[in-house]
Order: C-alpha cells, then sequence, then structure tokens
C-alpha cells in the first residue's frame, strides 16, 4: 500500500536503530505526543529495539483520554434526554462518566449514534427538523476544522436544531505545561504529524527555544518515528534545540490554510481542564459569540456539573508520562477493557490500552523500557 509498506522496511529500520546505537552515549529521555504514535511504538515494539539509554515517554496525546470528566457527564446527562439525537465517534461510546458512559444511556432508551464525521450529524439535523441533534465535538487540531465545517454549515443553512458539544484541546500549551511542571523529565519532543499538518510549526520554534527541548516533528509509521527519534537523539548529544520537519510528505511550515481560515472564523482560545491532568491556559477552544447559539453547553443548561476522579486511577499520571500504565496497581485487575477506570483504558489511542492489548502478557510490574530516573538524566541545550 502505497505511503504504508515503504514505511515498515525491516532493513530501513535496521538501519535507522543501527545509527540510533551509534549516536547515544548517554541517557535520554523522549516524548512522544500521540496516542497514534503510541500504540504504533508498543505494537512495533519500537522502544524494546532502542538503546537502553533511550526511553520513550507517553504524553496526554490522546483526544479521548484528555477529555474531562465533567465533560463526558455532561454529555451522558445531554444524550439522555428525549429531544435529543447525540451522535458521537464511536471510541467515545465506552468511555466512563462518574457512574455511567454512553453505551449505558443507550441501552437505557436514550438516542445515541455513531457517526463517521460530524457533516453526518448535520445530515441528521437536516432529516429531523423536529429533534435536536447534538455533535460531542472532541479532539486536537486534527479534529477542530471538519467540526468547524459543519457548524458553519448549519449556519449558512439556518438549521436551529443542531449543536456542538466543544472540548477542543490544543497541542502546544500542553507542551509548555509539561515542560513548566517541577517533576517533567522530557528532553525532546516528537510532535504530532497530523497536528502540524492543520496548524504548520510556527507556534514550536518559541518552545524549543524557551526549554531547549528539540521539537521534531513526526508521523507514525515505525519508520517515520524511528527517524523522528534518530532526529532528535542527534540534536540531544550534539546539545541543539530547534525544530525539524520529519514528515514532510504531510506537513508544511504554513500548515493548512484554509482549516486555519475555518478555525478562525467559528473558535476562540479558551483555558481548558485536561482529564487527569487538570487546567492549562490558553489550551483549548470554544465556540466564538458568533456561533455561541450552536453550544450545547449552553442550550440544554449544564455548565454547573462538577464531578471527581476515582482515586484508584492513576490515568493522569500515565497522561503526564509519570508512570508507565503497567506501574498503576489497577492496570488489568480492577481496571480492564470491559471494566474501565479511566479514558486511557478504552480508548483506541489510550496508552494504557495499548499496553494491555500487545504487552500484558509479556510485561511485569517493571517492564524493560521503563524510566530513567530523573537524575541520571542530562542537562540539554
Amino acid at each position: 500500500m502505497k505511503y504504508i509498506d515503504e514505511f515498515n522496511d525491516p532493513d530501513l529500520a535496521r538501519r535507522l536503530l543501527d545509527e540510533i546505537h551509534a549516536t547515544v552515549t548517554r541517557p535520554w529521555a523522549l516524548m512522544e505526543v500521540c496516542g497514534g504514535q503510541t500504540h504504533s511504538i508498543i505494537r512495533h515494539g519500537v522502544d524494546q529495539l532502542l538503546p537502553e539509554q533511550v526511553e520513550l515517554i507517553h504524553g496526554p496525546g490522546c483526544p479521548v483520554c484528555v477529555t474531562p470528566l465533567d465533560v463526558i457527564d455532561k454529555a451522558l446527562e445531554i444524550a439522555a434526554r428525549p429531544e435529543v439525537i447525540f451522535c458521537s465517534f464511536g471510541d467515545m461510546l465506552r468511555v466512563p462518566g462518574t457512574d455511567r458512559d454512553l453505551f449505558r444511556v443507550k441501552g437505557e432508551g436514550g438516542d445515541v449514534r455513531v457517526v463517521y464525521s460530524p457533516l453526518d450529524a448535520l445530515d441528521l439535523a437536516r432529516k429531523n427538523p423536529d429533534r435536536q441533534v447534538v455533535f460531542f465535538a472532541i479532539g486536537f487540531e486534527t479534529t477542530a476544522p471538519a467540526n468547524a465545517m459543519a457548524v458553519h454549515q448549519a449556519r449558512r443553512l439556518g438549521l436551529g436544531n443542531f449543536t456542538l458539544l466543544v472540548s477542543h484541546v490544543r497541542v502546544p500549551p500542553a507542551i509548555e505545561a509539561i515542560m513548566r511542571a517541577p517533576q517533567c523529565r522530557v528532553q525532546a519532543f516528537l510532535a504530532a504529524g497530523h497536528v502540524c499538518s492543520v496548524m504548520g510549526t510556527a507556534e514550536y520554534p518559541e518552545l524549543a527555544d524557551r526549554h531547549r527541548v528539540p521539537v521534531v516533528v513526526t508521523g507514525f509509521e515505525p519508520l517515520d518515528i524511528l527517524e523522528g527519534i534518530r532526529r532528535a537523539v542527534r540534536q540531544l548529544e550534539r546539545g541543539e534545540h530547534r525544530v525539524e520537519n520529519a514528515y514532510p510528505r504531510a506537513v508544511r511550515e504554513q500548515g493548512n490554510p484554509a482549516a486555519l481560515s475555518m478555525l478562525e472564523e467559528v473558535f476562540e482560545v479558551t483555558d481548558r481542564n485536561w482529564r487527569g491532568i487538570g487546567p492549562i491556559p490558553a489550551s483549548g477552544w470554544r465556540l466564538s459569540e458568533t456561533y455561541r447559539d450552536y453550544d450545547a453547553e449552553h442550550r440544554f443548561d449544564v455548565t454547573g456539573i462538577r464531578t471527581e476522579e476515582p482515586a484508584v486511577c492513576r490515568a493522569g499520571e500515565v497522561l503526564q508520562g509519570l508512570i508507565k500504565p503497567t506501574e498503576c496497581e489497577a492496570f488489568g485487575r480492577a481496571c480492564t477493557p470491559r471494566t474501565p477506570l479511566g479514558a486511557t483504558m478504552v480508548s483506541s489511542e489510550g496508552a494504557c490500552a495499548a499496553y494491555y492489548l500487545y504487552r500484558r502478557m509479556t510485561d511485569g510490574p517493571a517492564p524493560r523500557g521503563s524510566r530513567i530516573p530523573r537524575e541520571e538524566l542530562n542537562t540539554v541545550g
């Protein structure tokens, strides 16, 4: 398959690994930001092929996982209303709220539907003028343009029965928050290629300079990831800290101008709470004043919900890269895909789901590729 097979070539992978092994002289900790990259790393065992001095830390790059619990509970409350058709991508249906999930609401009679695009939800609104159609608009910069287009179309068509429940988040403020955390061990980032295909790379040079960390824009196939690691390690060994684009087949410096224009028209930047992490300034989007009538939170008056995460769930520490999933006492015992405590266990991009799917039969409590102590890491830049 074009653009897939050539990025799974074992001979090229071996050459990249040989170069990484030859380059590394000291311990380094790299964070991949995207959950899709995490799954590719664990599925293909990329982390187990690296030198022991290179640790991959899994970042908060799963959009389902960082959607805060209070937003999940708002979705559950809206979805249970008889006048509502609640639309979502399938991976949100099993994400646990405080006491149930969307599957449970559907089983109890709620009209919850899986769609493949926000435009599918818009079509439902056109065909059901006597119902309120709500689309669960979550995700990073990758999904936001399509959701912006849907609400733009709704306004253009005069559809008053279509709204978005918005929980969009932005990657650069999350990187800033990670680097400012006192316990941070990250020394380089593998930035998510699909995010940069929309947003470009303009937001990263300042971050790289301020925190003296290399940022390498990386794809999702094994060779993409190995090339990103190779470039990041080379910079670290040389004492450099700059932005490199290792995914030029999809990413341009200026991003996607049409998508950026749509985002600017429909959304405005806001503070956002991240599940398991907490509030991060300017890390999200909400509908702008022009489109506020299409905000489901306000239409259904669900702005006052307050929640508390289960104490036994350590998904927040996983999302911040502080522990590996198998270091959580509940992993594979109290918390499984059938009985999830956190979203990281059920999302298709969740780190806990990746370890459960690919590693639970082989890794013990202290798997290979586990943490390098912070005091053993080298100063960067």
